[in-house]
Protein backbone atom coordinates (compact mmCIF):
# COMPACT_ATOMS: atom_id res chain seq x y z
CA UNK A 1 0.00 0.00 0.00
CA UNK A 2 3.05 2.13 0.46
CA UNK A 3 3.45 2.95 -3.15
CA UNK A 4 0.10 3.56 -4.05
CA UNK A 5 0.37 7.45 -4.83
CA UNK A 6 3.68 7.23 -5.28
CA UNK A 7 3.53 5.36 -8.79
CA UNK A 8 0.92 6.21 -10.80
CA UNK A 9 -0.34 5.74 -14.36
CA UNK A 10 3.12 6.03 -16.26
CA UNK A 11 2.34 4.90 -19.47
CA UNK A 12 0.70 6.59 -22.84
CA UNK A 13 -3.12 5.54 -22.89
CA UNK A 14 -2.28 3.93 -26.23
CA UNK A 15 0.42 1.02 -24.69
CA UNK A 16 -2.32 0.60 -22.36
CA UNK A 17 -5.17 0.05 -25.07
CA UNK A 18 -2.30 -2.39 -27.34
CA UNK A 19 -1.85 -4.13 -24.77
CA UNK A 20 -5.08 -4.74 -23.24
CA UNK A 21 -5.66 -7.78 -25.76
CA UNK A 22 -2.64 -9.47 -24.55
CA UNK A 23 -3.85 -9.57 -20.89
CA UNK A 24 -6.81 -11.21 -18.94
CA UNK A 25 -9.93 -9.74 -18.50
CA UNK A 26 -9.94 -6.49 -16.08
CA UNK A 27 -12.20 -8.38 -13.66
CA UNK A 28 -10.10 -11.55 -13.38
CA UNK A 29 -7.16 -9.90 -13.53
CA UNK A 30 -7.98 -7.44 -10.22
CA UNK A 31 -9.34 -10.90 -8.57
CA UNK A 32 -5.97 -12.81 -9.27
CA UNK A 33 -3.56 -9.93 -8.12
CA UNK A 34 -6.00 -9.44 -4.89
CA UNK A 35 -5.52 -13.04 -4.31
CA UNK A 36 -1.81 -12.48 -4.37
CA UNK A 37 -1.72 -10.16 -1.60
CA UNK A 38 -4.62 -12.01 0.08
CA UNK A 39 -1.90 -14.63 0.39
CA UNK A 40 1.31 -12.48 0.90
CA UNK A 41 -0.36 -11.00 4.06
CA UNK A 42 -1.37 -14.95 5.63
CA UNK A 43 2.00 -16.46 5.02
CA UNK A 44 4.36 -13.07 6.09
CA UNK A 45 1.72 -13.62 9.70
CA UNK A 46 1.24 -16.69 10.29
CA UNK A 47 4.20 -16.97 13.06
CA UNK A 48 2.69 -13.77 14.68
CA UNK A 49 -0.80 -15.62 15.43
CA UNK A 50 0.74 -18.21 16.92
CA UNK A 51 3.16 -16.82 18.93
CA UNK A 52 0.92 -16.72 21.88
CA UNK A 53 0.23 -20.94 21.52
CA UNK A 54 4.19 -21.41 21.01
CA UNK A 55 4.91 -19.79 24.56
CA UNK A 56 2.07 -22.22 25.69
CA UNK A 57 3.47 -25.08 23.68
CA UNK A 58 7.08 -24.86 24.46
CA UNK A 59 7.63 -22.76 27.31
CA UNK A 60 9.97 -20.49 25.62
CA UNK A 61 9.91 -16.77 26.53
CA UNK A 62 7.70 -14.18 24.69
CA UNK A 63 11.17 -12.18 24.14
CA UNK A 64 12.72 -15.09 22.86
CA UNK A 65 10.29 -16.21 20.53
CA UNK A 66 9.72 -12.03 19.58
CA UNK A 67 13.48 -12.17 18.32
CA UNK A 68 11.81 -14.42 15.13
CA UNK A 69 9.72 -12.10 14.22
CA UNK A 70 11.88 -8.91 14.81
CA UNK A 71 14.10 -10.41 12.51
CA UNK A 72 11.66 -10.91 9.95
CA UNK A 73 10.50 -7.22 9.84
CA UNK A 74 13.91 -6.36 9.73
CA UNK A 75 14.33 -8.54 6.50
CA UNK A 76 11.23 -7.41 5.38
CA UNK A 77 11.61 -3.60 5.86
CA UNK A 78 15.73 -3.60 4.21
CA UNK A 79 14.30 -5.56 1.53
CA UNK A 80 12.12 -3.22 0.21
CA UNK A 81 14.76 -1.10 -1.59
CA UNK A 82 16.54 -3.94 -3.70
CA UNK A 83 12.87 -5.02 -4.27
CA UNK A 84 11.84 -1.61 -6.14
CA UNK A 85 15.09 -1.36 -7.50
CA UNK A 86 14.74 -5.11 -9.38
CA UNK A 87 11.15 -4.77 -10.06
CA UNK A 88 11.90 -2.14 -12.68
CA UNK A 89 14.37 -4.55 -14.30
CA UNK A 90 12.90 -8.25 -14.09
CA UNK A 91 9.54 -9.35 -14.92
CA UNK A 92 7.23 -9.26 -12.34
CA UNK A 93 5.69 -12.14 -13.09
CA UNK A 94 8.71 -14.01 -12.18
CA UNK A 95 10.02 -11.98 -8.80
CA UNK A 96 6.42 -12.51 -8.01
CA UNK A 97 6.37 -16.88 -8.18
CA UNK A 98 9.96 -16.47 -6.17
CA UNK A 99 8.74 -14.70 -3.69
CA UNK A 100 5.09 -16.99 -3.06
CA UNK A 101 7.66 -20.37 -3.26
CA UNK A 102 9.89 -19.38 -0.93
CA UNK A 103 7.93 -18.19 1.42
CA UNK A 104 5.73 -21.30 0.88
CA UNK A 105 8.80 -23.08 1.59
CA UNK A 106 9.91 -20.93 4.71
CA UNK A 107 5.96 -22.01 6.03
CA UNK A 108 6.75 -25.42 5.72
CA UNK A 109 9.84 -25.30 6.76
CA UNK A 110 8.44 -24.39 10.60
CA UNK A 111 6.16 -26.93 10.85
CA UNK A 112 9.16 -29.41 11.36
CA UNK A 113 11.20 -26.55 13.72
CA UNK A 114 11.56 -25.39 17.26
CA UNK A 115 15.06 -24.68 17.86
CA UNK A 116 14.89 -20.31 18.69
CA UNK A 117 17.88 -19.78 16.26
CA UNK A 118 16.20 -22.65 13.32
CA UNK A 119 12.98 -20.37 13.71
CA UNK A 120 14.81 -17.27 13.11
CA UNK A 121 16.63 -18.23 10.12
CA UNK A 122 13.84 -19.36 8.39
CA UNK A 123 11.48 -16.73 9.25
CA UNK A 124 14.19 -13.89 8.28
CA UNK A 125 14.41 -15.73 4.30
CA UNK A 126 10.57 -15.35 4.92
CA UNK A 127 10.47 -11.74 5.32
CA UNK A 128 12.93 -10.99 2.20
CA UNK A 129 10.86 -13.13 0.49
CA UNK A 130 7.70 -11.23 1.32
CA UNK A 131 9.49 -7.99 -0.01
CA UNK A 132 9.23 -9.25 -3.51
CA UNK A 133 5.94 -9.08 -3.61
CA UNK A 134 4.26 -5.77 -3.37
CA UNK A 135 6.99 -4.03 -5.87
CA UNK A 136 6.52 -5.83 -8.22
CA UNK A 137 2.58 -6.03 -7.83
CA UNK A 138 2.46 -2.17 -8.41
CA UNK A 139 4.77 -2.65 -11.38
CA UNK A 140 1.91 -5.10 -13.35
CA UNK A 141 -1.21 -3.02 -11.52
CA UNK A 142 0.26 0.46 -13.48
CA UNK A 143 0.86 -1.65 -17.21
CA UNK A 144 -2.37 -3.47 -16.73
CA UNK A 145 -4.82 -0.71 -15.86
CA UNK A 146 -5.41 3.13 -16.96
CA UNK A 147 -7.04 6.27 -14.98
CA UNK A 148 -9.29 5.19 -12.59
CA UNK A 149 -9.28 1.45 -13.24
CA UNK A 150 -6.18 1.96 -11.75
CA UNK A 151 -6.52 3.28 -8.61
CA UNK A 152 -9.63 0.79 -7.95
CA UNK A 153 -7.00 -1.94 -8.80
CA UNK A 154 -4.70 -0.91 -6.02
CA UNK A 155 -7.64 -0.26 -3.56
CA UNK A 156 -8.98 -4.01 -4.42
CA UNK A 157 -5.47 -5.35 -3.82
CA UNK A 158 -4.58 -3.41 -0.78
CA UNK A 159 -8.39 -4.37 0.68
CA UNK A 160 -6.75 -8.28 -0.44
CA UNK A 161 -4.16 -8.10 2.23
CA UNK A 162 -6.62 -7.00 5.03
CA UNK A 163 -8.93 -9.52 4.12
CA UNK A 164 -6.10 -12.17 4.42
CA UNK A 165 -5.04 -10.80 7.98
CA UNK A 166 -8.86 -11.15 8.49
CA UNK A 167 -9.01 -14.91 7.40
CA UNK A 168 -5.96 -15.62 8.98
CA UNK A 169 -7.31 -14.51 12.75
CA UNK A 170 -10.12 -15.97 12.26
CA UNK A 171 -9.06 -19.45 10.97
CA UNK A 172 -5.79 -20.03 12.88
CA UNK A 173 -8.08 -20.50 16.47
CA UNK A 174 -10.01 -23.44 14.48
CA UNK A 175 -7.09 -25.00 13.34
CA UNK A 176 -4.76 -24.79 16.89
CA UNK A 177 -7.73 -26.04 18.40
CA UNK A 178 -7.79 -28.85 15.96
CA UNK A 179 -4.23 -29.63 15.22
CA UNK A 180 -2.20 -27.04 16.79
CA UNK A 181 0.43 -24.53 15.94
CA UNK A 182 1.49 -26.50 12.92
CA UNK A 183 -1.64 -26.73 11.18
CA UNK A 184 -1.43 -22.59 10.47
CA UNK A 185 1.50 -22.65 9.04
CA UNK A 186 0.35 -26.16 6.66
CA UNK A 187 -2.16 -23.92 5.67
CA UNK A 188 -0.37 -20.64 4.61
CA UNK A 189 1.96 -23.12 2.50
CA UNK A 190 -0.69 -24.24 0.88
CA UNK A 191 -2.11 -21.32 0.06
CA UNK A 192 1.10 -20.18 -1.27
CA UNK A 193 1.20 -23.10 -3.37
CA UNK A 194 -2.38 -23.09 -4.99
CA UNK A 195 -1.53 -19.01 -5.95
CA UNK A 196 1.93 -20.18 -7.55
CA UNK A 197 0.18 -23.00 -9.80
CA UNK A 198 -2.61 -19.93 -10.46
CA UNK A 199 -0.30 -17.37 -11.37
CA UNK A 200 2.23 -19.42 -13.55
CA UNK A 201 -1.21 -20.27 -16.07
CA UNK A 202 -2.79 -16.57 -15.85
CA UNK A 203 -0.11 -13.96 -14.86
CA UNK A 204 0.86 -11.75 -18.08
CA UNK A 205 4.56 -11.26 -18.56
CA UNK A 206 5.14 -7.85 -19.69
CA UNK A 207 7.42 -6.20 -21.99
CA UNK A 208 11.09 -6.15 -20.74
CA UNK A 209 11.99 -2.44 -20.84
CA UNK A 210 11.33 -0.63 -17.33
CA UNK A 211 8.31 2.20 -17.13
CA UNK A 212 9.25 5.15 -18.17
CA UNK A 213 8.61 7.52 -15.44
CA UNK A 214 7.14 11.09 -16.05
CA UNK A 215 8.84 12.65 -12.41
CA UNK A 216 10.46 16.13 -12.98
CA UNK A 217 14.33 16.41 -13.02
CA UNK A 218 15.37 17.94 -9.22
CA UNK A 219 14.92 21.64 -8.87
CA UNK A 220 14.91 21.76 -5.44
CA UNK A 221 17.66 24.31 -4.23
CA UNK A 222 18.37 21.98 -1.22
CA UNK A 223 18.88 17.96 -1.35
CA UNK A 224 15.91 16.11 -0.47
CA UNK A 225 17.84 14.30 2.81
CA UNK A 226 19.07 17.44 4.11
CA UNK A 227 15.92 19.10 4.80
CA UNK A 228 15.34 18.63 8.70
CA UNK A 229 11.89 18.50 7.81
CA UNK A 230 12.20 15.39 6.36
CA UNK A 231 14.18 13.44 9.08
CA UNK A 232 11.52 14.09 11.45
CA UNK A 233 8.90 12.94 9.18
CA UNK A 234 10.92 9.58 9.26
CA UNK A 235 10.43 9.57 13.21
CA UNK A 236 6.90 9.92 12.98
CA UNK A 237 6.72 7.51 10.65
CA UNK A 238 8.53 5.14 13.11
CA UNK A 239 6.60 5.82 16.00
CA UNK A 240 3.62 4.84 13.50
CA UNK A 241 5.32 1.41 12.78
CA UNK A 242 6.08 0.64 16.28
CA UNK A 243 2.31 1.30 17.74
CA UNK A 244 0.93 -0.15 14.65
CA UNK A 245 2.70 -3.34 14.05
CA UNK A 246 3.42 -3.81 17.72
CA UNK A 247 -0.02 -3.32 18.84
CA UNK A 248 -0.67 -5.47 16.36
CA UNK A 249 1.19 -8.77 17.37
CA UNK A 250 1.22 -8.80 20.78
CA UNK A 251 -2.42 -8.37 21.74
CA UNK A 252 -3.40 -11.81 21.75
CA UNK A 253 -0.48 -12.35 24.13
CA UNK A 254 -2.04 -9.47 26.37
CA UNK A 255 -5.33 -10.58 26.26
CA UNK A 256 -4.44 -14.18 27.15
CA UNK A 257 -2.23 -13.35 29.95
CA UNK A 258 -4.74 -10.07 30.82
CA UNK A 259 -7.85 -12.01 30.49
CA UNK A 260 -6.80 -16.11 31.02
CA UNK A 261 -8.83 -16.66 27.76
CA UNK A 262 -6.84 -19.37 26.16
CA UNK A 263 -4.53 -18.87 23.08
CA UNK A 264 -7.28 -19.56 20.56
CA UNK A 265 -9.89 -16.90 21.75
CA UNK A 266 -7.24 -14.59 22.22
CA UNK A 267 -5.77 -14.90 18.93
CA UNK A 268 -9.79 -14.61 17.21
CA UNK A 269 -10.14 -11.29 19.35
CA UNK A 270 -6.98 -10.14 17.28
CA UNK A 271 -9.73 -10.16 14.08
CA UNK A 272 -10.80 -6.86 15.78
CA UNK A 273 -7.71 -5.11 14.44
CA UNK A 274 -7.73 -5.89 10.76
CA UNK A 275 -11.34 -5.20 10.41
CA UNK A 276 -10.74 -1.91 12.13
CA UNK A 277 -7.77 -0.75 9.94
CA UNK A 278 -10.05 -1.28 6.54
CA UNK A 279 -12.03 1.44 7.89
CA UNK A 280 -9.34 3.51 9.34
CA UNK A 281 -8.14 3.70 5.94
CA UNK A 282 -11.48 5.07 4.21
CA UNK A 283 -12.06 7.16 7.19
CA UNK A 284 -8.57 8.75 7.43
CA UNK A 285 -8.57 9.08 3.49
CA UNK A 286 -12.05 11.12 3.69
CA UNK A 287 -10.81 13.15 6.98
CA UNK A 288 -7.70 14.37 4.57
CA UNK A 289 -9.83 15.44 1.22
CA UNK A 290 -12.58 16.69 2.87
CA UNK A 291 -11.13 18.80 5.72
CA UNK A 292 -7.30 18.70 7.04
CA UNK A 293 -5.82 19.28 3.20
CA UNK A 294 -2.42 19.87 5.41
CA UNK A 295 -0.93 15.85 5.49
CA UNK A 296 0.92 16.75 8.79
CA UNK A 297 -2.22 18.00 10.14
CA UNK A 298 -4.19 15.22 9.52
CA UNK A 299 -1.81 12.71 10.64
CA UNK A 300 -1.12 14.98 14.11
CA UNK A 301 -5.02 14.44 14.51
CA UNK A 302 -4.93 10.91 13.87
CA UNK A 303 -1.59 10.54 16.34
CA UNK A 304 -3.71 12.58 19.11
CA UNK A 305 -7.14 10.22 18.61
CA UNK A 306 -4.37 7.57 19.30
CA UNK A 307 -3.48 8.56 22.22
CA UNK A 308 -6.75 9.17 23.50
CA UNK A 309 -7.07 5.62 23.49
CA UNK A 310 -4.08 4.51 24.84
CA UNK A 311 -5.06 6.67 27.69
CA UNK A 312 -8.24 5.30 28.24
CA UNK A 313 -7.12 1.78 28.34
CA UNK A 314 -4.55 3.00 30.17
CA UNK A 315 -7.04 4.07 32.40
CA UNK A 316 -9.38 0.98 32.74
CA UNK A 317 -7.02 -1.73 33.32
CA UNK A 318 -8.58 -5.04 32.70
CA UNK A 319 -12.21 -4.24 32.81
CA UNK A 320 -13.28 -6.39 30.32
CA UNK A 321 -11.64 -7.95 27.21
CA UNK A 322 -13.91 -6.28 24.70
CA UNK A 323 -13.11 -3.14 25.68
CA UNK A 324 -9.57 -3.42 26.03
CA UNK A 325 -10.12 -5.05 22.26
CA UNK A 326 -11.79 -2.45 20.73
CA UNK A 327 -9.31 0.13 22.28
CA UNK A 328 -6.40 -1.95 20.87
CA UNK A 329 -8.15 -1.93 17.62
CA UNK A 330 -9.25 1.58 17.56
CA UNK A 331 -5.94 2.77 18.49
CA UNK A 332 -4.14 0.85 15.89
CA UNK A 333 -6.77 1.88 13.41
CA UNK A 334 -5.56 5.65 13.69
CA UNK A 335 -2.15 4.45 13.41
CA UNK A 336 -3.09 3.02 10.02
CA UNK A 337 -4.48 5.98 9.03
CA UNK A 338 -1.36 7.71 10.00
CA UNK A 339 0.16 4.96 7.67
CA UNK A 340 -2.13 6.27 4.94
CA UNK A 341 -1.35 9.73 5.12
CA UNK A 342 2.05 10.01 5.83
CA UNK A 343 3.42 6.86 3.04
CA UNK A 344 0.89 6.91 0.93
CA UNK A 345 0.18 10.67 0.41
CA UNK A 346 3.11 12.32 1.17
CA UNK A 347 5.58 10.92 -1.72
CA UNK A 348 3.70 12.86 -4.47
CA UNK A 349 4.60 16.03 -2.89
CA UNK A 350 7.98 15.40 -3.72
CA UNK A 351 8.19 15.16 -7.68
CA UNK A 352 10.11 18.36 -7.64
CA UNK A 353 13.41 16.42 -6.97
CA UNK A 354 12.87 13.56 -8.67
CA UNK A 355 13.21 10.86 -5.49
CA UNK A 356 9.25 10.17 -5.14
CA UNK A 357 9.81 5.74 -5.82
CA UNK A 358 12.94 6.41 -3.27
CA UNK A 359 11.39 8.77 -0.98
CA UNK A 360 8.50 5.91 -0.72
CA UNK A 361 10.81 2.89 -0.25
CA UNK A 362 12.91 5.10 2.94
CA UNK A 363 9.22 5.79 4.52
CA UNK A 364 7.96 2.11 4.28
CA UNK A 365 11.58 1.34 5.44
CA UNK A 366 11.94 3.27 8.74
CA UNK A 367 7.96 1.87 9.18
CA UNK A 368 9.50 -1.51 9.07
CA UNK A 369 12.40 -0.27 11.55
CA UNK A 370 9.43 0.53 14.28
CA UNK A 371 8.04 -2.84 13.80
CA UNK A 372 10.90 -4.34 14.86
CA UNK A 373 12.05 -1.91 17.44
CA UNK A 374 8.37 -2.76 19.18
CA UNK A 375 8.38 -6.20 17.65
CA UNK A 376 11.09 -7.50 20.55
CA UNK A 377 10.74 -4.13 22.59
CA UNK A 378 7.52 -5.06 24.03
CA UNK A 379 7.65 -8.24 24.90
CA UNK A 380 10.89 -7.60 26.51
CA UNK A 381 9.23 -4.83 28.42
CA UNK A 382 5.98 -6.86 29.58
CA UNK A 383 8.28 -9.24 30.78
CA UNK A 384 10.11 -7.03 32.97
CA UNK A 385 7.55 -4.48 34.00
CA UNK A 386 3.74 -6.03 33.29
CA UNK A 387 1.64 -5.05 30.18
CA UNK A 388 0.79 -2.12 32.39
CA UNK A 389 3.89 -0.54 32.16
CA UNK A 390 3.57 -0.96 28.28
CA UNK A 391 -0.01 0.03 27.76
CA UNK A 392 1.79 3.40 29.63
CA UNK A 393 4.03 3.71 26.70
CA UNK A 394 1.51 3.65 23.80
CA UNK A 395 -0.12 7.18 24.49
CA UNK A 396 2.97 8.14 25.40
CA UNK A 397 4.62 7.69 21.68
CA UNK A 398 0.79 8.65 20.22
CA UNK A 399 1.60 11.98 21.78
CA UNK A 400 5.28 11.75 20.60
CA UNK A 401 3.86 11.72 17.11
CA UNK A 402 1.13 13.99 17.04
CA UNK A 403 3.79 16.83 18.98
CA UNK A 404 6.32 16.13 15.74
CA UNK A 405 3.32 16.39 13.06
CA UNK A 406 2.22 19.69 14.19
CA UNK A 407 5.61 21.18 15.13
CA UNK A 408 6.54 20.75 11.28
CA UNK A 409 2.51 21.61 10.33
CA UNK A 410 3.74 25.03 8.92
CA UNK A 411 7.19 24.83 7.53
CA UNK A 412 5.14 22.12 5.42
CA UNK A 413 2.51 24.36 4.22
CA UNK A 414 5.31 26.78 3.06
CA UNK A 415 7.07 23.73 1.42
CA UNK A 416 3.90 22.92 -0.55
CA UNK A 417 3.53 26.66 -2.09
CA UNK A 418 7.08 25.82 -3.47
CA UNK A 419 6.10 22.71 -5.23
Amino acid sequence: MTQILSVQLLKPQKAHIAMKKRFPPEGPAILLLSAVYFVSYITRNSYNVVIAELVRQTGLAQSTLALTATGSLIAYGSGQLASGYLGDRFQPKKLILMGLTVTALMNLSMIFCRAPWLMLVFWCINGMAQAFLWPPLVRLMAYLFAGELYEKAVVAVTWGGSMGNIALYLGAPVLISLWGAESVFLGAALCAAVIVGVLWIRCPMIPDSPQKRTFSSSKGSTPLLQLPMVWFIFLTIILQGILRDGITTWTPVYINQTYQLGSSFSILSGAALPLMSLAAVQAASLLHRKWLHNPLVCAGVLFGSGALFGLLLFLFPSSHFALSVGLCALLTGCMHGVNLILICVLPAHFQRFGRVSLFSGLLNTFSYVGSALSTYGFAAAAELSGWRTVIASWPVISLAGMAVCLLWATPWKQFQREE
